[in-house]
């Protein structure tokens, strides 16, 4: 019993020490987001009359930011809610949670390209596609974890963790459509990450029926 009772407090420290070591990821990296940009730099001489202006044109960055800003705290949440019901841990569970890390660390860099030529193409298809990979690797996590329950108590309700896996499918849905739409409007492709704001409210809707 005490044998048992140490195993289980050891996975649950290398489980916390996963967690925890994530949301340092995620906290830089939602540090990192703003400093991709800079503050106008003007002559004194001519700072009232140009500062406006400059800051007007960086009306793409912040828009970029805020979206980037947005989906990185959905993510937080969604890994939160995939390791929750986690009981251990294992190699496998720690590379893809690595991998799944390295998807989010890499999020500067499209935000910047976004914020920088949001009006072409390619910095949106670059940024969905992340993310698309991001959401399908936290998918992968949440159904190693689950499946047999390889990694979480066999009490736990297999439609919670059919809701989950399905809301995390529903995530990379909206971006590889977004991928689509900017063929034919990047605007619109743009706008169309906003879904993301409804999908988990929408889906335990449709299951509490």
């Amino acid at each position: 019993m005490t044998a048992a009772r140490d195993r289980g407090t050891r996975a649950g420290k290398e489980l916390d020490r996963i967690v925890n070591f994530s949301d340092g990821v995620f906290a830089i990296v939602i540090t990192l987001l703003i400093l991709t940009i800079q503050v106008p730099d003007i002559p004194a001489a001519s700072a009232a009359q140009e500062l406006p202006g400059r800051l007007l044109e960086l009306a793409p960055k912040f828009l970029s930011y805020v979206i980037s800003f947005l989906v990185v705290a959905v993510y937080w949440m969604a890994h939160h809610r995939v390791f929750r019901p986690m009981r251990g841990c294992d190699r496998t569970l720690l590379w893809l949670n690595f991998l799944f890390l390295m998807t989010i660390s890499f999020l500067p860099f499209p935000t910047s390209l976004l914020g920088e030529y949001g009006d072409q193409q390619l910095p949106v298809v670059i940024y969905a596609a992340n993310f698309s990979v991001a959401s399908l690797l936290l998918a992968t996590i949440s159904w190693y974890a689950t499946n047999g329950h390889r990694l979480t108590d066999p009490e736990q309700d297999e439609r919670e963790a059919k809701l989950h896996l399905i809301q995390g499918l529903a995530v990379p849905a909206v971006f590889l459509i977004s991928i689509a739409i900017s063929f034919f409007s990047v605007n619109a492709a743009m706008y169309s990450w906003l879904l993301l704001l409804i999908t988990d409210p929408l889906l335990r809707r449709i299951r509490s029926r």
